[in-house]
């Protein structure tokens, strides 16, 4: 059960990193930004972060992913995926594979669609759209976070097989 242990380990490490991550962007560096005096400069300024951001959740979201595939392959929990009450194993995926997908493909090309696009049509609103979008992701994860605590100590939803 060393691997396990190991696992684990890696696979909490990188949750906080990457979740607390996305935290500190939602929480405090968007509302900064949206106070800056230009929404040109402020954006300017977000797209430099998020791309190392990007960078380090990308290698996290890959170590989370990897851990967690390696700790249900050690479990032989797969028969989880259809049982109800193992709900947060369900949500981990599905969010991994959100930011997956984000971080893979769509920040890629949106990165590409900024370049070519004009900051001239840049506006607070835009800050708006964008914080609103991390805060349903942080509080989606959030949720995820404490279900699969809550759950992998035992707190297990009663049902039966989906």
């Amino acid at each position: 059960m060393d691997d396990f242990i190991l696992a684990r380990v890696l696979h909490v490490i990188g949750v906080v990193l990457w979740i607390g991550g996305v935290a500190m962007v939602t929480l405090v560096l968007l509302p900064a930004l949206r106070s800056r005096t230009s929404p040109t400069e402020a954006m300017v300024f977000f797209n430099g972060f998020r791309r190392r951001f990007a960078a380090q959740a990308r290698y996290t979201t890959l170590l989370v992913g990897l851990s967690g595939l390696y700790m249900t392959y050690l479990l032989d929990a797969w028969h989880r995926f259809i049982q109800w009450q193992y709900w947060w194993m369900h949500t981990m995926l599905l969010i991994w594979l959100l930011f997956t997908y984000m971080l893979f493909i769509n920040e890629p090309r949106s990165r590409k669609r900024s370049q070519s696009a004009s900051l001239q049509d840049i506006s607070a609103q835009t800050f708006d759209s964008i914080q609103r979008k991390h805060m349903v992701l942080l509080v989606l994860s959030l949720i995820t976070i404490a279900g699969a605590v809550a759950g992998s100590h035992g707190w297990l939803i009663s049902g039966d097989s989906l």
